[in-house]
């Protein structure tokens, strides 16, 4: 949530603070917190996620309304608490005069910190040989487990894709793959000169790889992973786990070709315009924020 909060943050403005909501209930601006709230108040306060909602509602309030407050997320309140309200399309939030829906979630990935990463990375990536598939790979999620029959075909759905296309992986799991998806990974691609497999210590390739993929594979249980993917403009395939929680998400993004989902196929999806939330959020703002203040950026 921090990340897409930042990212929409930083693409509409050029001087962003970071604060964290106090966990605590009743606050009132000015409190002792670890990160004060009071005058001088932003010009814009965006927020993500439900624990912020009554924060931003107290701010805007105490402000006398100078605070312009973007909510990312269904709030789970009524939209009229904020200026704006950033939702996703599988949300069950209505559109309206200040809700917009967004087809991904936001994030804070830039050209600009992809080709960073880029420039890390690119020597020990070009080495494994093209075409090059990143994997992307998350675990369990709430209700739901990545499970050792997911891995295993997971894995033989990438020996498909190895066998049909050629080329090499760069392989990053996450904090949330379970250890016995990762002692999958090693048995199975440990050895191999043509694949990298990230073992968790040192710089994290994630970026990396979204920047220098020609191809990208992501599990379906992370919105953030599908989204940032999609930002890239490579094509992306999603192996579906099988998780309720995101069937709407991963469904809307098929239906539109956006995805395909994995098994394997040697063939690329065709890339996709780049699709990102984070820009098309930004604007929305900026165009209110001048239509309001006449101040941009």
């Amino acid at each position: 949530m921090r990340s897409q909060a930042r990212g929409l943050a930083q693409a509409v403005a050029t001087r962003v603070i970071e604060k964290t909501t106090p966990a605590r209930w009743p606050w009132s601006p000015g409190g002792a917190t670890r990160d004060h709230f009071g005058p001088p108040w932003p010009d814009v306060l965006i927020t993500c996620g439900r624990r912020s909602t009554a924060f931003s509602a107290a701010l805007r309030k105490a402000s006398a309304g100078r605070i312009f407050t973007v909510h990312i997320q269904d709030p789970r309140i009524d939209p009229a608490a904020f200026d704006l309200v950033v939702a996703m399309e599988h949300d069950r939030i209505a559109a309206g005069p200040n809700v917009i829906k967004v087809a991904t979630a936001l994030h804070d990935l830039t050209p600009e910190t992809l080709g960073a990463a880029a420039t890390l990375w690119r020597r020990q990536f070009e080495a494994l040989g093209r075409p090059l598939a990143g994997v992307t790979i998350g675990g369990n999620a709430r209700g739901s487990v990545f499970t050792l029959r997911h891995g295993k075909r997971l894995i033989d759905a990438l020996d498909r894709l190895r066998r049909g296309a050629g080329g090499s992986l760069a392989i990053a799991s996450s904090r949330r793959t379970p250890l016995g998806i990762r002692a999958l990974l090693r048995d199975a691609f440990g050895d191999d000169s043509r694949v990298f497999l990230w073992d968790m210590t040192g710089e994290n390739p994630y970026r990396a790889i979204l920047a220098l993929a020609d191809r990208l594979v992501v599990t379906s249980d992370s919105v953030s992973m599908i989204s940032e993917a999609l930002a890239t403009g490579h094509p992306v395939e999603v192996f579906d786990l099988g998780f309720p929680r995101y069937a709407p998400f991963l469904d809307g993004l098929v239906e539109r070709g956006f995805v395909r989902r994995f098994d394997g196929e040697a063939s690329p999806p065709l890339p996709p315009v780049p699709v990102n939330a984070t820009d098309e959020a930004a604007k929305v703002v900026l165009w209110l924020l001048q239509a309001r203040t006449g101040m941009a950026g």
